[in-house]
Order: structure tokens, then sequence, then C-alpha cells
């Protein structure tokens, strides 16, 4: 039997439908009395259909913009720019920033769902679980039995017991239950994407690790596309498939967990493994990152990192560097990333 070859447009639709969530030249602004704020820029990334991935950096790197900007979510005055493309299993692909409000508001639900910080903040003290479930397939015109039907396994899947949760009111469930009832209500309609900003950081580290394994189990389970949102690397390199690590409000270097953990080609990204706490490592062989973030008021010209980097040379400072391939799953925007092996060796950190 005579094999069929795909032709060049067919090969682009399959490999547009292994991508399910595509930015290009992403960025949030915001204006202020001092100048223009911006707290993402010109980001490109694919995300794949049933990878898990990970959003590395310090606090204030754009992380938490991003994850809003991938829902357009970000709140007013701020603006984002650029594009954000969903494609579906079926159908035709949604620009998610030119959405009204009404699909806008479907698409967050029911086809990418997002868990903030805080699962306290996300509920009515007023309304019991049940109630909160049932609000939602309402409001979404779904079938209440076979909605509950499905939070109930979610739930169980959870470990969580699902007549005493639907039964029980925020205050009275303890804060990691919380947090896996909300990852629950936000699967409840089926969604494609689950995105998760910072979804561990209020937990114990107990609390923490379980929910990670619950995750990979879910991932598998329901055939989901999870973004987890994190400042804490080595709790990401337990679940994520890939890693993309921001600095500036703008990708240092992605790519595949194994490449990022032993082999990371940025000096940023070395540097937050040697500044990670291992219980094995002497202190002595602790270094933290010297300096700060940048104000996202006044980013440097060429590579934002230059002014905190051991490598920096001139050419840091005029030069923005491009995004380069190291190899077909990694990626990093350094001018010197061939030599940082040399330069910055890895000491300390997460496991390897």
């Amino acid at each position: 039997m005579s094999q069929t070859t795909p032709t060049h447009d067919e090969t682009i639709d399959s490999k547009q439908r292994d991508i399910v969530l595509e930015c290009r030249n992403l960025s949030v602004s915001f204006d202020m009395d001092r100048g223009t704020s911006r707290v993402l820029h010109d980001v490109d990334i694919d995300i794949r259909r049933g990878e898990i991935i990970g959003i590395v950096g310090e606090s204030g790197s754009g992380k938490s913009m991003f994850a809003s900007a991938l829902l357009n979510a970000v709140v007013n005055p701020g603006i984002t720019e650029g594009s954000v493309t969903y494609n579906p299993r079926d159908g035709s692909p949604i620009d998610v920033l030119e959405l009204d409000k009404g699909p806008l508001r479907n698409l967050r639900w029911e086809d990418i769902s997002m868990v903030f910080q805080g699962a306290m903040s996300s509920f009515n003290p007023t309304m019991d679980f049940r109630e909160h479930f049932v609000e939602t397939l309402e409001a979404h015109d779904y079938h209440v039995g076979d909605g509950m039907r499905r939070a109930k396994e979610l739930l169980a899947d959870l470990y969580l017991d699902p007549e005493r949760v639907l039964d029980s009111y925020p205050h009275e469930l303890s804060g990691g239950m919380k947090q896996r009832a909300l990852i629950a209500l936000s699967l409840v309609l089926e969604p494609e994407v689950l995105v998760m900003d910072e979804p561990t950081a209020a937990l114990d580290l107990l609390m923490q690790r379980s929910i990670i394994s619950l995750l990979s189990d879910l991932r598998d389970k329901y055939d989901l596309t999870m973004v987890f949102i994190t400042h804490d690397l080595p709790l990401i390199t337990k679940l994520a498939d890939r890693i993309g690590v921001l600095y500036a409000f703008e990708f240092a270097e992605v790519g595949e967990t194994t490449e990022m953990v032993n082999d990371p080609k940025h000096p940023y990204t070395r540097a937050l493994l040697n500044a990670t706490p291992n219980l094995d490592a002497p202190l002595s062989e602790m270094r933290p990152i010297a300096g700060s973030a940048p104000d996202p008021v006044a980013v440097p010209t060429g590579c934002p990192y230059h002014e905190r980097c051991p490598m920096a040379t001139p050419e840091c400072a005029d030069v923005k560097p491009p995004m380069e391939a190291v190899s077909n799953s990694h990626e990093v925007a350094c001018h010197h990333w061939s030599d940082v092996d040399d330069e910055i060796p890895l000491s300390t950190g997460v496991e390897r």
C-alpha cells in the first residue's frame, strides 16, 4: 500500500494542532505619572497541547501579568498588546485579545480556566461549596446534574470527601482543602487549559508536594494542558515538562525541564539554581543573586540582566540578545551562553 506524503499545509495544520496557546509580542503596560510601567514585554512563546509548563521568576518579574494576559484579564488601566491565539481541538483559532465581553467570559471558564493565588478570597463566605458549583454550572448553561457528578469526581480525585466539602462553607475547610476545592471548581466546566498563579504559595511544604502530585494525575486523567506560575524553582521541577524563566518582564530561557535543571545556559537561570536552598549544601556554597530586579519604568538597554551579570560585556549593555536555539527543545537569550559552563558552574540547588 502506498504511503501518502503530507502536503505543506497539512504539516502546518498538524503543528498548529499541537500548540494550544500561541503568544506573539505579548506586552502589558501601565501609564504612570513617572512614565510607562512595562510589566510584560514582547513575549513570544508556544504552549503545547497536553504539557505542563512552569513559568518561574523572582517577585516582580512579570509572572502574574503573563498569566492574566493569557486570558485577557489584565485589570484597568493596564494595556495588553500583541496576540494570544487559542487553538481549540475542534474549530478555528480564537484571538483571545479581540473577544467581546460575553465570549471572553465563556472562554475563561469553558476553555481556559485560572486558579489564582489565595483560595480564601475566591469564595463567597456566605455560600457553601455546593452553591459555588451550582452557580458556576447554571451561569454557563451546563446541565447541573451532570456537572455535579463531575464535581464530585474531581473532588474525589483531589482526595477530598465530596459530600463533606460540598456541604461546607469556606471557613470550615483548611487552606489546602480550599485550594483543592478551587482547582475542582476551575475544572468543572471541562476546560482544556488550566492556568495556575502561585496556587501553592500559602501552603506548607507537605501540602505543596501533595498538590503537585495530584496535578500530575489530573493532567493525565483529564487530558489537560497546565501553565503553572511560581517563584519556587525546585517545586516546579517535580511537575513541569518544560520551564520558562522570566526576567525583567520577558523570557530569558525556555527549555525542557531536564535541560533547564542540568544544563541551563542563561546566567540568571544558573544564579537561581545556585541560590536555591539545599539542606545538603554547606552555607558557604550558597550564592544569593547580587543586586535587584530592574524598575519596570526604567528597564536597562541591551540585556536586561547585564547590570547583575558577572559575565556582562559592553555588548550586553548595548545590544539586546535574541532568543537562540541551544537544542531543538531549549532556547536562551544571552550573548555568551556558550561560555556559561566555565564562567558560572552549578554548585548547589535542586536535585540534579
